[in-house]
């Protein structure tokens, strides 16, 4: 089985709640009460955009091209930096000790700011203080990928396929605490099977170890994997969330497949350093939700497995609210563990 915490029920009960609290704590208005003074000239310069993902990866290509257009918006340059590592700790310690100018802002997915403060015992940064929520940029879903030659084409046959192995089956995901991690760990508590956990710095180390054999299988995005699915050389077993990626249709989801659990989806947000004047947010919320509707790029977003938002703070506020708390019990149930 995969890897599991032990705790009492009343400690884990009692983590929870806390958890649950500080996390939704920036959302009921402290962090969001940003100095509402204007902002002077912004931007004069070029703008940084950290994204703590390994390039060539599903959201660092979205970032990417986010980041094109919203230069030409600017005005001004905006420039990805890839920062990759320790599931998006890395790059998110960057954002956090940056100057609160406007400057520099990140797009991550919701492990910075909610699987991680739960798998994590210590973290650089504090993720209610020292972040200024600006928008959620889409929602998404994943699939998990196996080899090309497997002789299993779906969830069903994978299980068995893997309960006939006298080993434990290696998944792997692009970080400790990620969504794929959650997955892997619920899948293996709930069906029995005896999964290893190989966490990697991004999604193609593990979509490349998959075909080359040394992994049995990944989770993915489906910008990531549908090439190698199209070649052949990779089988979409299912596909996480609460209903078909627009990008990849024909891929059944996990609950249609007949195992419930997997239908929460996973978000892609932009956040700033704590401190960032209101007026810049707002700016950047405005300027991100037109981006990700452009022509040029919404069919990019849906071809990643992504349903763009480009809500408010106060919309983010509400949809936080109702999601998070879920994936705290869905992370915590399912006995992921730092590694």
């Amino acid at each position: 089985m995969g890897s599991a915490v032990r705790r009492s029920g009343g400690t884990r009960a009692t983590l929870a709640a806390a958890l649950a609290a500080s996390i939704l704590a920036p959302f009921a208005g402290g962090a969001l009460a940003q100095a509402s003074a204007p902002a002077a000239a912004w931007p004069t310069k070029a703008i940084r955009l950290v994204s703590p993902f390994n390039p060539g990866g599903a959201i660092d290509v979205l970032n990417r091209v986010i980041a094109e257009k919203l230069g030409q918006r600017l005005g001004q340059q905006v420039i990805v930096d890839a920062v990759p590592g320790a599931n998006t700790i890395v790059g998110a310690d960057v954002v956090a000790k940056a100057a609160p100018d406007g400057y520099t802002f990140m797009i991550t997915t919701m492990s910075t700011h909610v699987n991680n403060t739960v798998l994590f015992r210590k973290l650089p940064f504090d993720p209610v203080k020292d972040f200024a929520p600006i928008t959620q940029v889409s929602l998404g879903s994943v699939l998990l990928t196996a080899p090309g030659t497997a002789g299993y084409s779906d969830l069903k046959g994978f299980i068995a396929w893997a309960k006939q192995q006298n080993r434990p089956i290696s998944y792997g995901s692009w970080g400790i605490g990620s969504s794929a991690n959650v997955y892997g760990e619920i899948l293996a508590r709930d069906h029995g099977v005896s999964l290893t956990h190989v966490p990697y710095k991004g999604e193609q180390p593990a979509i490349t170890d998959v075909i080359g054999g040394s992994l049995d299988v990944t989770f993915a995005s489906p910008v990531g994997a549908k090439p190698q699915v199209q070649s052949g050389k990779l089988k979409a077993i299912g596909m996480t969330g609460p209903g078909r990626s627009s990008a990849m249709p024909d891929v059944p989801t996990f609950a249609e497949q007949g195992y419930k659990g997997f239908e929460l989806p996973i978000w892609v947000a932009a956040y700033a350093p704590a401190g960032t004047p209101k007026a810049i947010v707002d700016r950047l919320q405005k300027e991100i939700a037109a981006v990700i509707r452009l022509p040029d790029v919404l069919p990019k977003l849906i071809e990643q497995g992504q349903t763009p938002l480009g809500n408010s703070p106060e919309e983010f506020a509400a949809s936080f609210a109702r999601d998070a708390p879920k994936w705290i019990d869905f992370i915590k149930a399912s006995g992921a563990k730092p590694e």
